[in-house]
């Protein structure tokens, strides 16, 4: 059976039409393909919690003691521990704060570092408050 040309041509054009939107959203790569996860946080350009806390890692404050903060429904699906120290700083509502300031159930954002020593991760920051979102 021969299909005419013209009938092709709208085919290929349905086609493309339907899958543009798709290609142009990942700027035509997948999250994988850049090296990025699809669960990291993106900056929009458009002052949002992402964009002023990237490379922060959000989670919901499951324990908080004098030397450890543990977050649970972070974005990797599993609970993280995050060691404090002295030189870990505390924002709540965008001003400087305590470790009593952060209560269970809070959503927190923990700037950390890897203790190369270690292997701890180490929060340089936890910022909380209505001031997030």
């Amino acid at each position: 059976m021969k299909v005419p040309r013209t009938v092709l041509g709208i085919l290929v054009l349905c086609i493309v039409g339907f899958a543009s939107p798709c290609i142009a959203q990942r700027g035509g790569r997948a999250a994988t393909e850049t090296g990025g996860s699809p669960m990291t946080v993106r900056s929009t350009g458009t002052g949002t919690a992402g964009d002023n806390y990237a490379g922060f890692r959000y989670g919901v404050v499951k324990s908080i003691s004098g030397n450890e903060i543990v977050l649970t429904k972070t974005d990797v699906g599993m609970d993280e521990n995050f060691k404090l120290n002295k030189k870990t700083k505390f924002i709540h509502d965008g001003k400087s704060s305590s470790p009593d300031a952060v209560k269970v159930g809070d959503k927190v954002w923990v700037d950390a570092q890897l203790d190369k020593k270690t292997g701890d991760s180490i929060a340089r920051k936890v910022v909380s408050g209505t001031s997030l979102m």
